[in-house]
């Protein structure tokens, strides 16, 4: 019988996570693919086996998550986290590598990674770890946190840092949304001030930071400032 009340239909799943991998051997990729694809959030919709293919798949494919060994041929996989963040900032980048020490995971971080994982990490914790960072937040593999920690701590490579610290709270917000590709109109908007203020102030961004264009700013916020600040919470 007919109760009068309209008929309910289960919520429509979200996409699945769309992740780009990125490793020199096959049967590294495949099994990697076998352990995230186990869960219907995730869909790997490309792989490369170099820098340059890994660049242009990014272009071609618009992955949100880039799954990245840094030892790759053609480059480093820092040089190639660098391009395809300067050319799809939206693109968030997670290393996956066998290398735990200090200088390799700084470097990682300071291209502008937005995870640190070591390659014998469970399917368990990588699936979370690609929807923790497709969701806008960072993860570390807590075997190399006390090593970020430290380094950060000694100050070791800390000149992008300094010229981070020299900016205000308000020029932080500022070069964020800038980073976030918003106009001076929208910055406006979104922090209650005039189009002349949120100017001057990114005005003074730039001639702290030494530099002439947006996108170098933009850049270089996105490459340091989120990539370090976020680091400072473990994995688990």
């Amino acid at each position: 019988m007919n109760s009068g009340n309209p008929p309910t239909h289960p919520p429509a799943s979200a996409s699945p996570i769309r992740v780009l991998l990125v490793d020199d051997h096959e049967v590294v990729r495949v099994g990697i693919r076998t352990l995230i694809t186990r869960d219907p959030g995730i869909a790997v919709v490309a792989e490369a086996g170099n820098v340059k293919d890994a660049v242009a798949a990014v272009s071609e494919h618009l992955p949100q998550v880039v799954l990245l060994d840094i030892r790759l041929p053609g480059g480093s996989g820092f040089d190639g986290c660098r391009q395809m963040l300067k050319e799809h900032p939206s693109v968030r980048v997670m290393v996956l590598s066998s290398y735990a020490d200090s200088e390799t995971v700084m470097k990682a971080i300071a291209s502008g990674a937005s995870g640190y994982l070591l390659k014998e990490v469970d399917g368990e914790g990588l699936v979370k770890s690609i929807k923790n960072v497709a969701a806008g937040g960072s993860v570390l593999d807590p075997n190399v946190t006390h090593l970020v920690l430290g380094r950060i701590k000694s100050g070791d490579g800390s000149q992008e840092n300094n010229k981070l610290s020299s900016l205000s709270a308000q020029e932080r917000r500022v070069i964020a949304l800038v980073a976030e590709g918003k106009t001076n109109k929208e910055i406006a908007t979104a922090m209650g001030l005039s189009d002349k203020t949120i100017k001057n102030y990114f005005s003074n961004i730039l001639d702290k930071l030494g530099m002439s264009r947006r996108s170098q700013a933009a850049a270089f916020y996105v490459q340091n400032t989120s990539a370090l600040e976020r680091y400072s919470t473990p994995l688990r």
